[in-house]
């Protein structure tokens, strides 16, 4: 679940907003009123999302926005005339006086962008580290020698044996080796 901040120089306006949202099933983390607070916080995350107002007892939300993890984003909530000097794209903005509904189909949106860039982060392949290329690269070399395979050949013997034993192509070619040192 995506743990949300919020950030506002008044508490009871944090309060008001933290009592909207739990009250429609999201979880918020904390409310805050500076922004030292919300990169406190923050930093103890993977990733989040912050509601804040334009400015805090120590700083503006350019300063917060910037100083954010990356996988943080953002919910500016203010007035029309300082959302008029906004031009920030990394920044998705409501005006006050806001209505509920704005807020949470909102807050839903960018809950559900979160998880999608969760599973896509999941999703992604690992990158095999420098030794683990060379122990891949070893195996192949000890099948092609010893059983004259070519290269494809090799990488694919290693793969399907991993798949097989359902280990990783590192450890299945460290088993190649192994065997064949022997």
């Amino acid at each position: 679940m995506t743990g949300i901040i919020i950030a506002f120089p008044k508490s009871e306006n944090g309060q008001n907003i933290k009592n909207i949202l739990t009250r429609n099933g999201y979880h918020v983390l904390a409310v805050c009123v500076s922004g030292a607070q919300v990169l406190q916080e923050a930093y103890s995350l993977r990733d989040g999302i912050v509601i804040s107002g334009y400015r805090l007892t120590d700083m503006f939300y350019t300063e917060l926005l910037n100083d954010l993890p990356e996988d943080f984003d953002m919910l500016l909530i203010s007035a029309k005339v300082q959302l008029a000097e906004q031009r920030n794209s990394a920044l998705l903005s409501l005006s006050m006086p806001m209505k509920v509904h704005e807020l949470l189909s909102t807050v839903e949106m960018m809950v559900y962008n979160r998880e999608k860039k969760k599973k896509k982060r999941k999703s992604a392949p690992r990158k095999r580290t420098g030794e683990e290329k060379e122990l891949i690269e070893k195996a192949k070399a000890v099948l092609m020698e010893r059983n004259h395979m070519t290269e494809e050949d090799a990488h694919r013997y290693i793969q399907k044996c991993s798949m097989e034993s359902g280990s990783s192509l590192p450890e299945t070619s460290q088993m190649i080796i192994s065997m064949i040192d022997t």
